[in-house]
C-alpha cells in the first residue's frame, strides 16, 4: 500500500516537473525568437565593418536607414496583418496606386494656393490608403475569401488602375514651387536626424502601444491565434482583421508620402515585390507568419537587416550586386525553417 502510494506520488512528482518545464522551454524559446533578429542585425555590422570601413561611418548608417524607411513602415502595417492570421500582397501595387493619385491630384491645379494643394494632397492620400486598405479587409472578412486570393487579385487590381492612369508611362509631379516645398519630407533632417528615420520611429512606437498596450492589440494576437477560440470569447474577429487591414493601408499612405518627396515620380513598376521585402521584415522580425503573435520593434529590425545586406554587397565584391533579391527571398525561407525548429522544440 505505502510502496503504491510512494510511486504515485512519484509520478505525480514528474509530472509537476514536467509541466513546470515546458512553460520553461517555451519561454526560451519565446525570448530567443525576440533577441535573434537584433543578435543577427549586430552581426551584420560586425561584418560589414569587416568587408569595408566605410560601412560602419555614421554617413552610410543613416544612408541605410533612410533607405529603409519605405520597406520598414510597410512592413510594421504588415505585422499587424500577419499577426491577426492574414496577409497583404498587394502593397506594392497600392503603393504605385496610391502614389499616383497624390501626383495626379497635385498636377491638376484644383486648388491655386501650393501650401493647400500639398495639405489637400496628404489628406487625399491617407484617405485613399484606407480606403485601399478597407477594400482588401472587406473582401477578406464579408466576402469570405482567403487573404492570400483576395489581395492577389486586388494586387492586380491596383496595378492595372496605375497603368491606366499613367497610360503605360510615368506620372511626375510637374509644380517647381511644390516639388521644392515637399523634398524635405524625405530629405530634411530634425535635430540631426533625417526626416525618414523620426517617421519609422514615430510609426513604430504608436504601433507598439496599440499591439503592446491597447485591447485592439490583444484582440489581433488573440485571433491570430485561433479565430474560432476569439469568436467564442466575444472578440469581433472580423472587425479586428478589418482593422488590420486599413493599419495596413495607413501604413502604405505613410509610405507614399515620403516616396514623393524622393522622385517625385511614380509609375505602373512601383513597388515591384515591396510585399516580398515586407513580408520578409515581418518574418525575420520574429513574428510568426501563421499569426498569434506580433513583434513591431523586431520588424523594424529586419528591415534594416534587408537593407544592410544590400548594402554590404554593393560596398563589397564578393557576391554580386544583382543577386539582391535572390538573398532576400533565400533569408525568408532561412527565416521560416528557424521559426519552425523553434515551435517544434517548443
Amino acid at each position: 500500500m505505502n510502496e503504491n502510494r510512494g510511486g504515485t506520488d512519484q509520478a505525480m512528482s514528474n509530472t509537476e516537473l514536467s509541466d513546470r518545464a515546458r512553460p520553461a522551454r517555451s519561454l526560451r524559446d519565446m525570448d530567443l525568437r525576440a533577441i535573434a533578429p537584433f543578435a543577427a542585425l549586430a552581426l551584420l555590422l560586425i561584418v560589414g565593418a569587416l568587408v569595408n570601413p566605410n560601412f560602419i561611418s555614421i554617413a552610410n548608417l543613416a544612408n541605410v536607414a533612410t533607405r529603409s524607411a519605405f520597406i520598414a513602415i510597410i512592413a510594421v502595417g504588415a505585422t499587424f496583418v500577419i499577426s491577426a492570421g492574414d496577409l497583404d500582397l498587394s502593397v506594392g501595387s497600392m503603393v504605385a496606386f496610391v502614389a499616383s493619385l497624390m501626383i495626379l491630384f497635385m498636377n491638376s491645379g484644383a486648388i491655386a494656393d501650393p501650401a493647400l494643394t500639398i495639405a489637400a494632397a496628404v489628406a487625399l492620400t491617407i484617405l485613399a490608403g484606407a480606403l485601399c486598405g478597407f477594400f482588401n479587409g472587406l473582401i477578406t472578412t464579408v466576402g469570405k475569401i482567403e487573404p492570400f486570393i483576395a489581395t492577389l487579385g486586388t494586387m492586380g487590381i491596383y496595378r492595372g488602375l496605375t497603368t491606366w492612369l499613367s497610360q503605360g508611362g510615368a506620372i511626375t509631379l510637374k509644380s517647381p514651387d511644390i516639388q521644392t516645398m515637399v523634398r524635405p519630407a524625405y530629405f530634411g533632417s530634425v535635430l540631426g536626424l533625417p526626416v525618414p528615420i523620426l517617421v519609422i520611429l514615430v510609426v513604430t512606437a504608436i504601433a507598439a502601444f496599440i499591439l503592446y498596450r491597447t485591447r485592439y492589440g490583444r484582440h489581433v494576437v488573440a485571433v491570430g491565434s485561433s479565430s474560432d477560440v476569439a469568436r467564442y470569447s466575444g472578440i469581433a474577429v472580423n472587425r479586428v482583421r478589418m482593422v488590420a487591414f486599413i493599419i495596413q493601408g495607413l501604413c502604405v499612405a505613410i509610405t507614399v508620402l515620403l516616396y514623393v518627396p524622393r522622385l517625385g515620380s511614380t509609375s505602373a513598376t512601383t513597388g515591384i515585390l515591396w510585399e516580398l521585402q515586407a513580408i520578409t521584415a515581418v518574418v525575420v522580425g520574429g513574428t510568426a507568419l501563421k499569426g498569434g503573435a506580433g513583434r513591431v520593434w523586431g520588424t523594424i529590425c529586419g528591415a534594416f537587416i534587408l537593407e544592410i545586406v544590400g548594402n554590404i554587397m554593393l560596398l563589397s565584391n564578393f557576391i554580386s550586386e544583382y543577386l539582391i533579391g535572390a538573398i532576400q527571398g533565400s533569408i525568408i525561407i532561412i527565416a521560416m525553417l528557424v521559426q519552425r525548429s523553434l515551435v517544434r522544440k517548443s
